[in-house]
């Protein structure tokens, strides 16, 4: 169904988390030595991540250089200098006395150790991007995914200097291909080998676009039709440009795309059907720390894995009674969920008047819910929220939706992308509040775009640091929170969405535990979604696969989820009639993303705090 990318430029936790230290000098009150080590962090790993840098707009002082004709370094000897910068970083914090810092500067280094330990171990494990993406090129991950989205969408064309930093990007992009490339043959070495189908997904993609017409892919087109709005630049120049970039993407791009190609057809051979990392070197570690990554909790597989099984034993049942109630009695809870979802009143068109009607809709209900956010907020987040359709050369492979910051300069709104390769298939009407409230208002965007504005923590805290049980478990909140809020009051199909989406959710621990510790096929996995769900198989297929790339992401959701519900619990059980709904989010939103532990403190340093005022 959906997800949502993490701050997205298909760089790793380490990356962000890193980059995210970047503006550490905008705390003139904290502890010097503390914020010392963070701004000689900040010149060191933003300057490793220039995309990241871009994705923000922060300045070049900000970003220890010129960044906006670069490209990361993503062969393995940069995978490396990242890892050595993370450690030495990581050192130089635990050399400090933690006990000396005070207030927001003990919860800065929490964070941020938290954030640097997580990188350091998952890190250890040399191929693909580490134990949260152990293979380099999938069909959901590698530069084909992200690169062309972002000279399209995130590298900006307003001005010469911009337009030839496009050019020089667009140059660099064979390299980051052929490094990568590379790294998949040394991964094979290393006895690394992603599952036969991921394969196959990763090289129908390529191909996709190697087929386009150079003068018709997106790193073209893109650039014809920003150049239009350039007043600087003389219309005979325009067009050399734009010649210059298809014989770029002609002769140097689509040729890398070829050998990216050859390469994943020479490991093919020695690829299985088997779907988890369990089968690897050293498979099992790599899941447990990928769960611990992800999770940001100690908690093991099988603890997960059962959580899994009673939540969507709670859902069934509940959207039964709801099914039952509308006459629908017939059949499991999935088959009548499938014959819901088959209704004429339920589909968009896979037309394009039928996606410009569900990208309406989406838009119409994030205006009603936000103008409802004073009930339940004290602290508004001020970025608009744009609904994007995820590009069509990727959709193939991506998930059903995922959201996109806004720039931290305001040049560029927040963005949440849907797939709409199939809507009339994939994305019944009942289905879509769910999404928009997962990843618009009041899930990742509201939740993105505070900390981003927020005035009152250090910038390294305001950006996004990677913690994936926070930000998709208050997705999910933002879901359950919706529901509360009375959203689904006149609309109980609405409401078995909900609840699906939050089965899905559910069935996410007990899949990917199941693959990757309990040695399911996946097959095994689709068969438990679908009946978990009653979700369409083409849906359900696209989300397994993404988890066999992308160990124990998939966990973080609902193992967030359920903390935050604890921390209300505790709230309220702790504060009774001073229990303050406004004041918990506030705390939760405020602070900024950080590991459960540490959320989870700040809760209760709220709660004691109201109580004793």
């Amino acid at each position: 169904m959906h997800t949502t990318r993490r701050a997205l430029l298909g760089a790793t936790t380490a990356t962000l988390a890193l980059a995210a230290i970047g503006c550490a000098r905008q705390n003139p009150g904290g502890s010097a030595e503390l914020n010392a080590i963070l701004d000689r962090l900040a010149t060191q790993f933003l300057r490793e991540s220039p995309e990241f840098a871009t994705a923000l707009a922060v300045s070049e002082e900000q970003a220890g250089g010129r960044y906006i004709d670069r490209l990361s370094d993503v062969s393995r000897e940069g995978q490396q200098r990242q890892l050595d910068l993370t450690q030495a970083g990581l050192n130089e914090l635990r050399a400090l006395d933690r006990d000396r810092l005070q207030g927001q500067d003990r919860v800065t280094y929490d964070v941020v150790v938290a954030a640097l330990e997580d990188s350091v171990a998952t890190a250890q494990f040399k191929h693909g991007n580490g134990a949260q993406a152990p293979y380099t090129v999938t069909q959901l991950t590698g530069a084909y995914t992200n690169i062309p989205d972002f000279l399209a969408s995130q590298h900006p064309v307003t001005n010469r200097e911009q337009a030839d930093a496009y050019l020089t990007r667009l140059a660099a992009y064979s390299r980051t291909l052929d490094q990568e490339t590379t790294r998949i043959g040394q991964d094979a070495a290393d006895g690394v080998i992603q599952p036969n189908f991921t394969i196959a997904g990763a090289i129908n993609q390529l191909r996709g676009f190697a087929r386009t017409a150079p003068a018709q892919t997106v790193l073209v087109q893109s650039l014809r039709t920003r150049l239009e709005g350039v007043a600087d630049i003389p219309a005979a120049d325009k067009t050399s440009m734009v010649q210059r970039a298809e014989a770029i993407v002609r002769d140097e791009v689509m040729p890398a795309y070829q050998r990216q190609i050859e390469a994943l057809q020479a490991i093919q051979p020695r690829s299985t059907a088997d779907a988890g990392v369990w089968r690897l070197p050293r498979g099992e570690e790599l899941y447990r720390a990928a769960l611990k990554a992800y999770t940001t909790t100690t908690m093991d597989p099988d603890s997960i894995h059962n959580m899994g099984v009673e939540l969507v034993n709670q859902f069934n049942s509940e959207m039964d009674a709801i099914l039952r109630s509308q006459g629908m009695t017939r059949g499991t809870v999935a088959e009548r969920v499938r014959e819901l979802s088959r209704r004429p009143d339920q589909i968009y068109p896979s037309t394009e008047a039928g996606r410009a009607e569900l990208l309406a809709a989406l838009n119409a209900q994030v205006e009603a819910i936000r103008a409802r956010m004073p009930e339940q907020f004290g602290t508004l987040a001020r970025a608009t929220l744009e609904i994007k359709r995820v590009p069509e050369y990727t959709e193939a492979g991506a998930p059903g939706g995922y959201y996109q910051p806004a720039a931290l300069d305001g040049s560029r709104p927040g963005a949440y992308y849907i797939n709409l390769r199939d809507p009339a298939e994939e994305w019944p009407k009942f289905t879509l509040p769910t999404l928009t409230y997962h990843e618009g208002v009041p899930g990742h965007h509201w939740q993105i775009a505070i900390q981003q504005e927020s005035g009152s923590i250090p910038f390294i805290r305001s950006a996004l640091l990677g913690f994936s049980a926070y930000s998709e478990g208050w997705g999910l909140y933002a879901e359950q929170l919706a529901d509360e809020m009375g959203m689904y009051r006149n609309d109980p199909f609405g409401r078995v969405g909900y609840l699906q989406s939050a089965a899905f959710r559910a069935s996410r621990l007990v899949c990917d535990t199941g693959l990757h510790s309990k040695q399911w096929t996946r097959e095994q996995a689709i068969e438990s979604m679908m009946q978990a769900t009653g979700d369409n198989r083409s849906n359900v297929v696209t989300e397994i696969e993404r988890y066999c790339v992308w160990p124990g992401q998939a966990c973080s959701y609902m193992v967030g989820r359920q903390a935050i519900n604890r921390m209300r619990d505790n709230a309220r059980q702790t504060l009774g009639d001073r229990y303050d709904q406004k004041g918990f989010h506030d705390t939760i939103l405020t602070n900024g993303a950080t590991p459960l532990s540490v959320t989870e403190q700040l809760v209760n340093e709220w709660a004691a705090s109201r109580r004793s005022a």
